[in-house]
């Protein structure tokens, strides 16, 4: 049963999680527009894999087929990365900040107890002391 996506972040992010589909889109970004025999060359698949992978990144709008005659090319398509991009920088910003002040309760409780600890050593010696002083009479 395939998987509905509604959200077209969603489809991008289905996009990426695959290794070969990441792959085709950094020879893509790095030797531009490949046709899809090219794109299939250094794999160990089958065309018709490849191309179900294209029609993959296609869907999620992260590549765009280019027809001349009956050579198919494919282009790298950036909107839908940047997209993914702020979704993620947003979501760091906010972890980022939860972090922190989780950082800052916890040494806030470690110095309460480590105040706690230094009061009951306080404690501990006044009664060894005085238990000697007892032990000395």
């Amino acid at each position: 049963m395939a998987i509905q996506y509604r959200n077209p972040l969603d489809h991008t992010f289905h996009a990426l999680g695959d290794e070969t589909r990441r792959r085709i889109l950094s020879m893509l970004a790095t030797g531009g527009p490949c046709s899809a025999n090219e794109i299939n060359a250094p794999f160990d698949a089958a065309q018709p894999t490849i191309s179900k992978h294209l029609k993959v990144l296609e869907k999620a709008g992260l590549v765009r087929r280019e027809v001349q005659g009956r050579v198919h090319r494919f282009h790298l398509e950036l909107a839908p990365m940047k997209e993914a991009e702020d979704w993620i920088a947003r979501h760091e910003a906010f972890w980022q900040g939860t972090l922190q002040r989780l950082e800052g309760y916890l040494a806030e409780v470690d110095g309460r107890l480590e105040d706690a600890a230094g009061q009951q050593s306080d404690r501990d010696r006044r009664d060894l002391t005085k238990e000697r002083e007892k032990d000395s009479e």
